[in-house]
């Protein structure tokens, strides 16, 4: 199919896929139960951080991090005693595990009173239309605090050459203006035209079969040469279409 063709069919398939049923199977469901700002962003955060592997264990565990948080993430992360962090440390998914959860929730407050919240950083490093350098400066602020060295690999740095798909998802989550209510866009300091699409297998194979993506590899390259195929698309909202791409990989086999 020629561009207009292209564009037309993705553009089908984002409304298809761009609607709160959407949250019903899929892990951006755990920050839709919070409402003030710093616990959709932590709950968010956690969540992303933790979504590789089956959804329905992601979104489990997702779920079981709010419970260990006492369903409050921010005021837990802010205030909590050095004792009440050993109910985290039986907590697993797959190489995730509870002394990387606490790391997490100490680097957190870290970032919320040292560097002025999520937001903040994000917003202080972004430039150049994309949000791959911030991630980068993100990764170093987060592990500026005394932490265990495997814990570093849970947060993927574009700069090294990752895809980083869980920080690109959990951006898109919390910057994409989004009329249909799945992704918050509580952000408004950055644009989501700087956004880049959550890179996966179902999305790399999609873009690869739609002509947006050469490359074979999910890495940074791709990502970029990927961003670059969408902002033509839609220029100031380019990862609306990681719903088509998402949608036709895992939903319909395409």
């Amino acid at each position: 199919m020629n561009s207009i063709e292209l564009k037309d069919f993705l553009d089908t398939k984002v409304e298809q896929y761009n609607n709160l049923k959407f949250i019903e199977s899929d892990p951006i469901q755990i920050p839709h139960q919070f409402s003030t700002k710093e616990d959709v962003e932590i709950s968010g955060f956690l969540s992303a951080t933790i979504a590789w592997g089956n959804r329905k264990s992601i979104i489990k565990n997702a779920n079981r991090m709010m419970q260990l948080l006492e369903h409050s993430p921010y005021d837990f992360v802010m205030n909590h005693k050095e004792s009440d962090l050993e109910a985290l440390k039986p907590f697993v998914h797959r190489t995730f595990n509870g002394l990387d959860f606490i790391s997490f929730v100490k680097g957190l407050q870290h970032i919320y009173k040292s560097h002025s919240g999520l937001e903040s950083v994000f917003a202080k490093y972004d430039e150049k239309g994309t949000l791959q350098n911030a991630i980068h400066s993100f990764k170093h602020l987060f592990f500026e605090i005394d932490h265990l060295q495997r814990t570093q690999k849970h947060i993927s740095d574009p700069l090294k050459n990752s895809a980083a798909k869980r920080i690109n998802m959990f951006l898109r989550w919390m910057i994409r203006q989004d009329a249909s209510g799945v992704d918050f866009g509580i952000w408004k300091s950055i644009s989501p035209a700087h956004l880049s699409c959550p890179l996966d297998v179902h999305s790399g194979n999609v873009a690869r079969k739609l002509g947006l993506l050469k490359r074979k590899q999910n890495d940074a390259k791709a990502l970029m040469e990927l961003d670059t195929s969408l902002r033509k698309l839609d220029f100031n909202d380019p990862v609306k279409y990681d719903f088509a791409l998402f949608g036709l990989g895992v939903f319909e086999g395409f």
